[in-house]
């Protein structure tokens, strides 16, 4: 692949803060960006040189987008992969696959892939009616946790079963096709960031640990408190996936540490990821231009970690703390230019560099 000159166009499905970012980072090596989203006055439209609104499945509007752009990429993983079929078949270069997206988006689908590369996951079983959810749960035991099969994030469409008690009409408040995972006893979790370029040269960021806060992740830190033997285990899972998929960008892994230091997949994400924001200032490279050089066909930069990191997701009215947080000189702020600081909505970020290496 011919590496994409500055000044060409990068067309970016989705007009959430990830793709906000992912906007300027193209920006800072003189890239244009165009958006294609379904939500008016989006976040990333904002920075963007071009923004059409849109209906994912419309395959005129896709066309248009498609002869706009020279390599389209996704800002999150529920971008039918029938839009990335769609602009393949127009003409546009598509990165990551559709088949990446399409597994990421099916909870079952994503475990069952782990589980034939041979990456440890929970036990699980796919759930389409309550008798399913009886039979799993003889064999899973409790606790557990239900979940959707598709469409979950930041803690939605999930219900806890301690009981059993608790999975009494479970799948029917579900609404949905789901996925029983048998509960890990973890001791952290992690993720681990890496990225994957045309011509199969690969890079890694270093791992990092992860709090989460009702499902959605509230602070992220490094170095995370793991040993080498795990970080390698990390790295390796996030290495096999990239090659089963010929991916192309930013792919994360988050992982369960277990009190030996094994690991347990825990999902995937077929993008840039909120726990990679403090690369933004911890890194040389930040996770949003190695994914942009990634997909124009550029050499990676490098993801080496500068400082120990801690970073904090400003979620629904901690936003409103701006003031203070501005006037924090080790603070570096992040706001994502949200009209609405709803409950559980990521605002913001702030990432503190607390010493450098």
């Amino acid at each position: 692949m011919n590496p994409l000159p500055p000044g060409s166009t990068i067309g970016i499905l989705g007009g959430g803060q990830l793709g906000r970012m992912l906007a300027i980072a193209a920006a800072q090596l003189g890239f244009d960006v165009c958006i294609f989203t379904d939500e008016p006055d989006s976040p990333a439209s904002r920075v963007a040189a071009k923004t059409i609104v849109g209906n994912y499945l419309d395959h005129a509007a896709l066309a248009d987008f498609a002869r706009r752009v020279h390599v389209v990429t996704t800002e999150f993983e529920n971008v039918p992969a029938e839009t990335l079929e769609t602009l393949i078949a127009a003409g546009a270069r598509v990165a990551p696959t559709p088949n990446a997206l399409a597994v990421a988006q099916d909870r079952f689908d994503e475990k069952s892939y782990f589980q034939s590369a041979g990456i440890a996951t929970p036990p699980f079983k796919a759930i389409g009616s309550q008798e399913d959810l009886d039979a799993a749960i003889a064999e899973i035991g409790v606790p557990a946790i239900l979940k959707t099969r598709r469409l979950g994030y930041d803690g939605r469409g999930q219900i806890r079963i301690n009981s059993l008690a608790d999975a009494k009409g479970a799948y029917e408040r579900l609404g949905a096709p789901g996925i029983l995972e048998g509960f890990c006893p973890f001791e952290r979790e992690i993720s681990v960031i890496g990225v994957r370029g045309a011509g199969s040269a690969t890079s890694f960021f270093e791992a990092c640990e992860n709090e989460h806060s009702g499902g959605i992740l509230s602070r992220t830190t490094l170095p995370a408190k793991i040993d080498a033997f795990t970080a390698d285990a990390a790295e390796r899972a996030v290495f096999l996936t990239m090659e089963a998929f010929d991916y192309v960008g930013v792919l994360t892994i988050e992982f369960f540490v277990m009190s030996d230091g094994a690991l347990v997949a825990n999902e995937m994400a077929p993008r840039v990821h909120n726990s990679g924001h403090w690369t933004i200032e911890g890194a040389v490279t930040s996770q949003f231009e190695q994914h942009i050089r990634a997909i124009a066909g550029w050499p990676f930069g490098s993801s080496k970690r500068i400082a120990a990191i801690e970073m904090l997701n400003l979620i629904g009215e901690d936003a409103n703390t701006w003031p203070q947080l501005a006037a924090d000189p080790t603070a570096r702020l992040h706001l994502y230019g949200k009209r609405d600081a709803r409950a559980g909505r990521k605002m913001g970020h702030v990432t503190k560099l607390k010493s450098h290496l």
